[in-house]
């Protein structure tokens, strides 16, 4: 994930007092404030987020630049909904914020809230979001309860401050959808690597939970599509489960290897040895031709006997027992 600087820019006028959206349009703020700083930090804990508002007199830093969530929650409860918005003016007073951050090596990015009526003219938000694209300040605008004259002063602006970071304009329509929940789904919360893993784990998700995966870039880029600091069990047991059924497919593919190497051996027993004991070539031939071995053993006694009868007699010396 991007090393980001983010500012948060609020509209705490009184337009924000309206509740057409849930629970209201402040509340909605609050919520989707705590929803970015926590995808923020979690995708890379070295980033950090600042906070402030551009309603009632002038635009306020509540909080500057920090790495926990505490001085945030203490400066949206202090902040008081009063007066008009000065869009221009807390898009400056952001980007001299960011400019001072401790870790020059953070990309600059503003978030900006706007909910009420917008009285910079065209022509002056045009050469702001030049000069913002100058000093290489990302700009994303969620807009919400803004009338069509404000959408498309906004939609100049993003066209002029767009630069290759990226700036983006969310105009959310009123629904049952909490403004957080919308956000999610929007690339201000998904930045290219997460829409790639996502979109690679979509052509993946032919196999085991290649479905949950695909889903997971779809999902804020969570694992699952689940959220793990929001429902820590229902994360883990789908893990658990991930992994088991990886251990099951590896067991059932060394079984299977097992068997087909034990087939093949079953297969070599079957062929019969050479004995190492051959029979003699004599007694081979002897068999082929019908003469048994006790007549050659007979033959061969006789004449032995014939041998030493015939040395008997022509032995001077033997005794004539005759």
């Amino acid at each position: 994930m991007v090393l980001e600087a983010t500012m948060i820019v609020v509209d705490n006028s009184e337009s924000s007092r309206n509740g057409d959206y849930i629970p209201s349009r402040w509340e909605a703020q609050t919520d989707a404030v705590h929803e970015i700083f926590r995808y923020k930090t979690n995708a890379n804990p070295e980033s950090s987020v600042g906070l402030m508002t551009m309603g009632g007199k002038g635009p306020e830093v509540l909080v500057t630049l920090t790495d926990k969530f505490g001085p945030l929650l203490e400066g949206i409860h202090r902040t008081k909904i009063r007066g008009q918005t000065h869009l221009a003016t807390g898009i400056q007073v952001a980007g001299l914020a960011l400019k001072h951050r401790s870790n020059k090596s953070q990309r600059q990015r503003i978030i900006v809230f706007t909910c009420s009526p917008i009285h910079d003219d065209q022509k002056t938000l045009s050469k702001l979001a030049k000069r913002m694209k100058k000093n290489n300040i990302s700009i994303d605008f969620v807009a919400f309860g803004v009338d069509s004259a404000d959408i498309d002063k906004l939609k100049d602006f993003n066209e002029n401050v767009k630069g290759g970071d990226g700036s983006h304009l969310e105009i959310v329509p009123q629904g049952s959808m909490l403004l957080s929940e919308h956000l999610r789904r929007t690339p201000i919360l998904r930045d290219e690597s997460d829409a790639n893993a996502g979109m690679d784990d979509a052509a993946g998700g032919e196999g085991d939970f290649g479905g949950a995966s695909g889903g997971a870039g779809g999902s804020g880029g969570f694992e699952f599509g689940v959220d793990p600091s929001t429902d820590p069990e229902l994360a883990l047991a789908l893990r658990m489960s991930m992994e088991e059924e990886r251990a099951r497919q590896e067991r059932e593919s060394r079984a299977g290897g097992g068997a087909e190497a034990q087939g093949q051996q079953s297969s070599l027993g079957a062929i019969p040895e050479e004995s190492s004991e051959t029979q003699p070539l004599l007694q081979e031939s002897n068999q082929a031709d019908g003469i048994s071995s006790s007549t050659i053993a007979d033959a061969n006694v006789k004449e032995e006997k014939q041998e030493e009868d015939k040395k008997g007699e022509d032995d001077p010396d033997k005794m004539d027992t005759a």
